[in-house]
């Protein structure tokens, strides 16, 4: 992950930032034994839209990482990646299956952990601003499972967090009723203080797990919305010269939390191996 790692529960609002890359580009020399059931029902979005066009995606084609898009951040972080979590980070938690992208959430001892699964990033590979990010996705499900698909900014080795930036496009805490609400969040510097600003929804059946949704932010130099299966469930204006890191260029990272101070740890009613499974992400930005 990168070089800082918090967790602050303040007023209610969750603050967590990112940790160093390993550096390590070869190819995934292992992968989850298990052939993954991956769901075929759910929302997808288009390949294209009015006045904007694809400038990067990858939709996880052939049989390992695309190292050229993608590194791994591998361990425990401090203090759990500042957020108190459970898992060890490894390459081997992330495979590629029939045109998907799968990190897998597991029960193993592993370096001091009882817990194991995987974090990917595109620092310093792939970054971008503003746009249209679309990514079709369905996520774990059980107590303990916290998955994310959210970005920081490029200048993260610079200034550190939350100076950088962070834009959650997808957060989900699992078990106790929690798996069918998506968040969206914003985290940046206030002046010397941690700022965040959140939404969330709640679809209407079913919960994130159980089929693809597509979650997606809109992003230029005045705001941000968020939206779930093209349905605007959040925004915040970033006008502001206070909100100046949110017209940057980001990076994505992608990861299955286990544990920590948001979701609580896995208990009996939690099953092991859980999955994130990422059909695709794609950028569109509007025609010059």
């Amino acid at each position: 992950m990168k070089r800082i790692n918090l967790m602050i529960l303040a007023a209610g609002l969750i603050v967590y930032s990112a940790c160093s890359s390993d550096g390590d580009d070869t190819p995934n020399p292992g992968s989850p034994v298990e052939k993954v059931v991956i769901p075929t029902s759910g929302a997808t979005s288009p390949n294209s839209y009015p006045g904007m066009s694809l400038v990067w995606e990858d939709d996880f084609q052939g049989s390992s990482l695309n190292t050229s898009n993608w590194s791994y951040e591998i361990g425990r972080g401090n203090n759990g990646w500042g957020n108190n979590e459970l898992q060890y980070y490894r390459r081997e938690n992330t495979s590629l299956q029939d045109g998907h992208l799968i990190i897998t959430a597991k029960k193993e001892n592993f370096e001091g952990a009882a817990y194991t699964s995987s974090r990917l990033v595109t620092m310093n590979k792939q970054d971008f601003r503003y746009g249209r990010i679309d990514i079709r996705a369905t996520m774990p499900r059980g107590q303990g499972l916290w998955p994310a698909l959210w970005m920081l900014g490029s200048n993260f080795s610079e200034v550190g967090w939350p100076n950088c930036g962070e834009i959650d496009i997808m957060e989900m805490i699992g078990g106790n009723g929690r798996e069918n609400t998506v968040h969206g969040t914003v985290h940046w510097d206030n002046n010397g203080s941690r700022a965040q600003f959140g939404g969330e929804k709640r679809i209407s059946t079913g919960t994130l797990a159980d089929q693809f949704h597509v979650y997606s932010i809109v992003w230029d130099a005045t705001s941000i919305k968020w939206l779930i299966n093209d349905e605007q469930y959040h925004e915040i204006d970033t006008t502001p010269a206070g909100l100046d890191e949110f017209r940057r260029k980001f990076f994505f990272i992608f990861n299955v939390a286990v544990g920590g101070d948001w979701p609580g740890s896995p208990n009996t009613t939690t099953t092991f191996p859980q999955h994130m499974i990422v059909d695709y992400v794609r950028v569109f930005q509007t025609n010059p």
